[in-house]
């Protein structure tokens, strides 16, 4: 497949329908995924993705109901997925989500190592495959991405750096590296942030991920567990 076919198999699979409507309007699917774990072992209740065009929001197979009563905007659907859900303190998130066909040619900037080395740091460790670290000039941990591996098709990416090693350009490098990694895997690599993470926007633009105009949707149960 190429690139855009990988991105569609992936959202089909993950959100249980894809394409969404071409009118703006939201689409709400109940997708047996929602009720199993994901990449970390993590429920995730409520998946959605939207694009210029509309919206297609997953949810737990006994929500579907009352979510589709919400109607088709994507904004009162939002607004009302707490108390539709028998849920009112959750807290619904909206980040942009992007992808990549072309990661930018830089140099690269780390080494793939296993979840099982010792100098990996615990926030890396979760994640379903190996992962891509930069050391600092000790040979410590200094930068790394690690691969949510949603599914055959889609592997998104997360990567952080250490304060020390802030503003060297690391963080674009690995990012390119590991988009190279995926495609070359036959996946297609995302990246999703909060829109206020500007150091993160920076991060996914100068690493060949464009903002399309996508949004990514999700819900969790309080502001503490917000982006687990």
């Amino acid at each position: 497949m190429e690139p855009p076919e990988r991105l569609a198999a992936h959202l089909t699979e993950w959100l249980g329908v894809w394409p969404p409507p071409e009118d703006g309007r939201v689409l709400v699917v109940g997708s047996a995924h929602r009720d199993e774990p994901g990449w970390d072992g993590g429920m995730r209740p409520v998946v959605g993705v939207a694009t210029p065009d509309g919206a297609v929001i997953s949810v737990r197979p006994a929500w579907l109901p009352a979510v589709q009563a919400l109607g088709d905007g994507l904004p009162g659907v939002i607004e009302g997925l707490p108390r539709a859900t028998g849920l009112p303190a959750a807290v619904v998130g909206v980040g942009i989500f992007r992808w990549s066909v072309d990661p930018t040619d830089l140099p690269d900037g780390g080494e793939w190592v296993p979840t099982e080395d010792p100098r990996v740091p615990p926030w890396l460790k979760p994640f379903n495959g190996d992962v891509l670290v930069a050391w600092d000039d000790e040979g410590a941990y200094g930068a790394g991405v690690g691969r949510k591996q949603h599914d055959r098709w889609g592997h998104e990416l997360s990567v952080g750096t250490e304060p020390a090693l802030r503003g060297r350009g690391i963080a674009r490098r690995l990012v390119a590296q590991a988009a190279r990694r995926v495609l070359a895997d036959g996946a297609v690599p995302t990246y999703l942030h909060d829109p206020a993470n500007v150091a993160s926007a920076h991060v996914a633009a100068a690493s060949g991920f464009p903002d399309r105009g996508w949004r990514s949707i999700g819900m969790w149960d309080s502001a503490e567990t917000v982006g687990r």
